[in-house]
């Protein structure tokens, strides 16, 4: 199935974010983690800490920029996804939610921006 331009820049994205997030240590995990309610764009490992991360792209900061497009709602469905990912260890390993904002070309990691 062809992908639709919102989808193909969407990956575009991703793969930026992967590269940065790469660059800078960490280990990817699982990409694209869909489950009912929610979905997580990639689950990294930094050092023995489990990263859950969502990439937002926009085209500028023109309306509050792609981190400011992570809603409540949205928030929450990214918690959602997390506790059903970490149904997989006996063992709850250290986490933390990140973000990969891309404004125009510009890419900025946002880090533990969520507290549980």
């Amino acid at each position: 199935m062809a992908l639709t331009d919102k989808q193909r820049l969407g990956r575009q994205g991703e793969d930026a974010a992967l590269a940065h997030l790469r660059g800078h240590g960490l280990h990817l995990l699982e990409r694209n983690f869909l489950c009912k309610g929610g979905e997580i764009d990639l689950v990294m490992r930094d050092g023995a800490q489990l990263v859950f991360v969502e990439v937002r792209r926009r085209a500028d900061r023109r309306h509050g920029g792609a981190a400011a497009s992570i809603t409540p709602p949205k928030q929450r469905r990214m918690v959602h996804a997390a506790q059903l990912f970490l149904l997989r260890y006996r063992r709850l390993p250290p986490c933390r939610f990140d973000v990969v904002a891309i404004d125009g070309g510009e890419l900025t990691w946002l880090r533990n921006v969520l507290e549980l």
